[in-house]
C-alpha cells in the first residue's frame, strides 16, 4: 500500500470517529431533555404515566434520527473501500475527512433541537390530557423540521464520499472539500437548535390553549423556516466549494482562502440560527396567550429575525469573497 493510500484509509477511519463521536452528542442531549420533562410530567400526573412514556419514546425516536444519520455515514466510512471509488490523492483523503466532519457537526443541533418539542409535549400532556393527539402531531411536525439541517449535512457528506474529484487539481481542491464539510456541518448546529426552540414553544402553547392550534402551528413553521436559513447558506457555500473549478496552485494562500470560506460560513451560521429560534420561541408562546394579536406578533417576529439574520449574511458575503476574489 502506498503512502497516499495509507492517508486515505487513515482519513476514512478518522472521519468515522468524528462522525459518530460528534453526531451522538446532540441526540443524547435531546433525548435526555425529553426524558427529564417526562419524569416531571409523571410526578405531576402519575395516572397518565403510560401515555407520557409513549409520547416520550416517540419524541426520543425522532431526536435519535440525527444520531442514526451520523451512524450510517460512520459505518460506510469504516467498511467501504474508497480506493475503488476515488483516485488515491490528498484531495480524495480530504473529501472523506470532510464527510465525517460535516455529518458529525451537522447532527448536533438537530438532536438537541428535537428534544425541545418532545419535552414540551410530555409536560403538556400532563396539563391537558385531552389534547394528546394534537400535541403529538404538533411535536412530530416541529421535530421533523428540526431534522432538516442534519439531512443537509448527510447529503453533503454523501456527496463528499462518492463524488469523483479526479479531474480537479489536488491543490487547492483539498482545502475546498474540507471547507465544504465545515460550512454545512457547523451552520446546521444553530438552525437545528433554533428550530427546536420554536417547536417547543408551539407544543407548550397548544397545551395552554388548544383552540389556537392552527395559529400556533403556522407561526411555528414560519419561525422555523427563517431559522433554517443559516443552514441553507451553509449548504450553498458547500455546493460552491465542491462544484467550482479551481486553477492549480502550489501556494498555501489559495488553499487557506477556500478552507477559511467554509469555516467562516459554518461558524457564522450558528449564532443567527439560535437567535432566530429565540425570536420564534417567544412569538409562538405568546400567540397561544394573545391569539387576537397573531398578526402583530408574527410581523414583529419576522422583523426581529431579519435583523438577527444579518450576521449570517455577512458571513456568507465574506465566504464568497474568499472563494471568488482572493
Amino acid at each position: 500500500m502506498t503512502d497516499i493510500e495509507v492517508y486515505m484509509s487513515g482519513a476514512s477511519y478518522l472521519a468515522a470517529g468524528i462522525a459518530i463521536g460528534l453526531g451522538a452528542i446532540g441526540a443524547a442531549v435531546g433525548e435526555g431533555f425529553c426524558a427529564g420533562f417526562a419524569n416531571r410530567a409523571t410526578a405531576r400526573r402519575p395516572n397518565l404515566s403510560g401515555d407520557i412514556v409513549k409520547n416520550m419514546l416517540v419524541g426520543q425516536a425522532v431526536a435519535e434520527s440525527a444520531g442514526i444519520f451520523a451512524l450510517v455515514v460512520s459505518i460506510l466510512l469504516v467498511f467501504l473501500d474508497f480506493h475503488q471509488i476515488h483516485s488515491a490523492n490528498l484531495a480524495s483523503a480530504a473529501s472523506i475527512l470532510g464527510a465525517g466532519i460535516c455529518i458529525g457537526f451537522g447532527a448536533i443541533g438537530s438532536g438537541v433541537g428535537s428534544g425541545f418539542p418532545a419535552a414540551s409535549a410530555c409536560e403538556g400532556l400532563a396539563r391537558q390530557p385531552q389534547t394528546a393527539s394534537q400535541l403529538t402531531t404538533n411535536m412530530l411536525i416541529g421535530s421533523a423540521v428540526c431534522q432538516t439541517p442534519a439531512i443537509f449535512a448527510m447529503v453533503v457528506a454523501f456527496m463528499l464520499m462518492f463524488m469523483d474529484f479526479t479531474s480537479a487539481p489536488i491543490s487547492p481542491t483539498w482545502a475546498a472539500l474540507l471547507g465544504a464539510g465545515f460550512s454545512t456541518g457547523l451552520a446546521a448546529i444553530g438552525s437545528g437548535i433554533g428550530g427546536g426552540m420554536a417547536a417547543g414553544a408551539s407544543c407548550e402553547g397548544v397545551a395552554r390553549n388548544p383552540l389556537t392550534l392552527g395559529a400556533t402551528t403556522t407561526t411555528m413553521l414560519v419561525g422555523q423556516a427563517v431559522a433554517q436559513t443559516p443552514a441553507i447558506f451553509g449548504l450553498l457555500v458547500s455546493f460552491i466549494l465542491m462544484f467550482k473549478t479551481y486553477p492549480e496552485s502550489s501556494t498555501l494562500t489559495a488553499s487557506m482562502a477556500l478552507l477559511s470560506a467554509g469555516m467562516c460560513m459554518g461558524f457564522g451560521g450558528i449564532g443567527p440560527g439560535v437567535g432566530n429560534g429565540l425570536t420564534a420561541e417567544n412569538a409562538v408562546a405568546w400567540v397561544s396567550r394573545n391569539f387576537e394579536f397573531t398578526g402583530v406578533l408574527t410581523r414583529t417576529m419576522l422583523v426581529g429575525q431579519a435583523v438577527a439574520q444579518s450576521t449570517a449574511i455577512y458571513s456568507m458575503v465574506v465566504a464568497l469573497v474568499l472563494i471568488f476574489v482572493i
